[in-house]
């Protein structure tokens, strides 16, 4: 029986692990971390993450050949291919703050397998890493090999949480880097056999290690670089009077650009698409390529603009200031689907808003009342660090209040923002909402999830991102 162990029990080890266990049950899957409480989660009912078809799968595998356990190093000494799925946060501090990643646990991951091993390894890179990691951790390995030889590959994840058990299922392509010797052709073939249990043979692409790991930074920075390009539209859209919902529809339809990232939104949020760009700005910086690094800084720089944008169409649209008012937010994570709230666009527009001495009534179906103060307490980046992870006393941010009901969130509010795209918002009764607000009653759909006439019928003033523009708003100062 092949043996895998993947170090790391977060949002990207854990279901791809799942996955493999049930495609493949001929191999023993055993996914280790340090934190006991995780393991703790992930050996229960309540998974510590939430994602549409998880539990089911876990559920059908755990104890026969899935097995979450935080003694790592006694099954990574077991296994044959050890997947390292562990953080790369950005740096707060040093040579590269604010830009580079962060690789100490990398580091740490690979001087433990180094230590712990007795047989020959092939170690996957899952985590999203810089190009050339794979060098450095070759070295770490090779050096302290103890007659032991390792293979380095990189398999990067192409997951979007919400919908990462079916891409799992059906991925668009697994990608696999490796050296171009004998032995590393082996080891991509070795791992290749793994995926072909399930994924078809033309969808699974061998390139070499640079390729692999370069492939992931560009596919995230692509995907944002679309989201910045349609948010940057709906500015403009707003100021001429044009939908950017009709503009989107009209340029998606050209084959060569596709449908797909062209909803305008108050911006992208998540684990991976700042922190790759930065990533990706670092490298090129380091590379002797500003002018490359400037572009992909715009595209980061687009991204705070709409959420700024969104802060002062609020506060312009209520009289120039939500001091004292209460303002009820739809929505926390960063998209429908998933209780994760990194990098999410919800943060940066509460901290905007708690800076005009707004009081916020928070309402999201996935996110807890302590995840929610925690964010909305943390300095940038601290999300990525081990110790956000770990149970802990948040201090309260005073100004906010959490509801587990929309109906009471909004209650008694002067406005309410729709930060998440939760298919319930559509659905809600927002005659009952409107009756229970104050006067003048405000809407601001950050991600055009409602319909603004029927709410203008009702009586709302409606501002949806790249919509035209309301009647009363068009009177209103214009947003900087």
């Amino acid at each position: 029986m092949v043996k895998i162990c993947c170090i790391g029990a977060g949002y990207v080890g854990g279901p791809t692990m799942a996955v493999i266990a049930l495609k493949c049950p001929s191999i023993e899957v055993v996914v280790v971390d340090i934190s006991v409480s995780r393991i703790t989660a992930w050996n229960s009912d309540q998974l510590p993450i939430y994602e549409p078809g998880l539990d089911e799968v876990v559920k059908s595998c755990r104890g026969n050949n899935l097995f979450f356990s935080s003694d790592v190093e006694k099954h990574v000494a077991e296994a044959d291919i050890v997947f390292v799925s562990v953080n790369t946060p950005t740096k707060t501090r040093g040579l590269g703050a604010g830009k580079a990643a962060d690789l100490t646990y990398w580091e740490s991951a690979a001087r433990m397998i180094a230590d712990v091993s007795k047989s020959d390894k092939i170690v996957v890179e899952k985590s999203t890493v810089p190009v050339k990691t794979a060098e450095a951790i070759e070295k770490i390995l090779t050096h302290n090999s103890k007659g032991v030889k390792y293979q380095i590959l990189s398999n990067p994840e192409f997951l979007a949480e919400g919908t990462a058990i079916q891409d799992l299922f059906a991925p668009d392509r697994v990608l696999i880097g490796g050296r171009e010797t004998p032995d590393g052709r082996r080891a991509i073939k070795a791992l290749k056999d793994v995926y072909a249990h399930w994924v078809p043979e033309e969808r699974i692409l061998c390139t070499n290690l640079w390729s692999a790991e370069l492939s992931k930074l560009a596919a995230n920075a692509f995907l944002a670089q679309r989201i910045s390009s349609v948010n940057a539209m709906s500015a403009l859209c707003e100021a001429t009077g044009a939908d950017v919902a009709e503009v989107s529809h009209a340029v998606g339809k050209d084959t060569r650009i596709g449908h797909k990232f062209l909803n305008a939104s108050v911006g992208f949020g998540g684990s991976c698409f700042q922190k790759d760009i930065l990533n990706l700005v670092y490298i090129c910086e380091c590379n002797g390529l500003p002018e490359v690094a400037n572009y992909w800084k715009q595209v980061i720089k687009v991204n705070d603009y709409q959420k700024s944008r969104f802060v002062n169409r609020i506060i312009t649209s209520m009289f120039n200031t939500v001091s004292g008012k209460k303002i009820a937010i739809f929505g926390f994570a960063f998209k429908k689907d998933t209780g994760d709230t990194r990098e999410t666009p919800a943060i940066d527009v509460c901290k905007g808003l708690l800076g005009d001495q707004a009081r916020l009534s928070i309402y999201d179906p996935q996110v807890t009342e302590d995840q929610i103060q925690r964010d909305l307490s943390m300095n940038k980046f601290d999300w990525d660090h081990p110790l956000h992870l770990q149970p802990m006393s948040p201090s309260s941010v005073k100004q906010v209040s959490v509801e587990w009901d929309a109906y009471a969130a909004a209650k008694g509010a002067h406005g309410l923002c729709i930060l998440t795209e939760w298919d319930e918002f559509k659905k809600l009764d927002y005659e009952k909402i409107y009756e229970n607000m104050m006067k003048p009653a405000f809407v601001f759909d950050g991600r055009n999830v409602v319909k603004a006439e029927k709410l203008r019928e009702i009586g709302f003033i409606v501002y949806s991102i790249g919509k035209p523009l309301d009647p009363w708003l068009k009177d209103m100062p214009t947003v900087a």
